[in-house]
């Protein structure tokens, strides 16, 4: 109950943490606490616990929890602002760190390096139970996706990203979008955010 009174208000934590407020802290008791179903693993050393997975935001509070830093960005962020209609089951975020992917029981998890002075572009989200997590804002999620992706450079394969016609047309940030290409410095990317604008728009 002392344990669960210090951490549970963060909802996930690490083992360097725990010993950090208790630096004699039994390791065993993360393991029995995991068999018995308070706690659940999200990758080594990383805990959180059991209550969250009934959150629906929980997976991308824990996203940015285990790995950062972070933000949510590409399709996952897409499909929170509604831009593309698929639900998305990974979620997919950017980082400053080395690419790697977890899988545990909140879901599938990637991360995509870019270079430190291209992390930018997100806010923080509200998480219900306390905290924040980091998510693209959606001119950046849609820069990092073509970024990232060199492959989205037809307007065919453009138009399968099914992006909001409505959103594009009304919503879409022009300026702001823009200025974040113009950010990453690449001829490339300026093409490929050209034709997705010619795809989209009827400016």
């Amino acid at each position: 109950m002392q344990f669960r009174e210090q951490w549970h208000r963060m909802g996930c934590f690490n083992i360097y943490q725990v010993r950090a407020w208790c630096p004699d802290f039994d390791r065993s008791n993360i393991t029995r606490w995991v068999k018995r179903g308070y706690l659940v693993k999200l990758r080594q050393d990383w805990y959180a616990f059991s209550e969250l997975l009934s959150q629906p935001d929980a997976p991308k509070y824990v996203a940015g929890a285990m790995y950062s830093p972070s933000y949510v960005s590409l399709h996952a962020a897409l499909a929170y602002y509604g831009i593309i209609p698929e639900a998305v089951s990974k979620i997919t975020s950017v980082t400053s760190r080395r690419t790697t992917s977890y899988c545990n029981a909140f879901g599938e998890f990637s991360y995509q390096t870019v270079k430190p002075e291209l992390f930018f572009g997100y806010k923080p989200v509200s998480f219900p139970s306390g905290g924040s997590y980091l998510m693209a804002h959606p001119e950046k999620a849609i820069v990092d996706l073509l970024y990232l992706y060199p492959q989205y450079n037809t307007e065919e394969s453009l138009l399968d990203l099914r992006f909001d016609e409505y959103w594009m047309q009304e919503d879409l940030n022009l300026d702001l979008l823009m200025e974040y290409t113009r950010r990453c410095s690449s001829k490339s990317l300026q093409q490929r955010i050209d034709l997705l604008i010619k795809t989209y728009r009827n400016d």
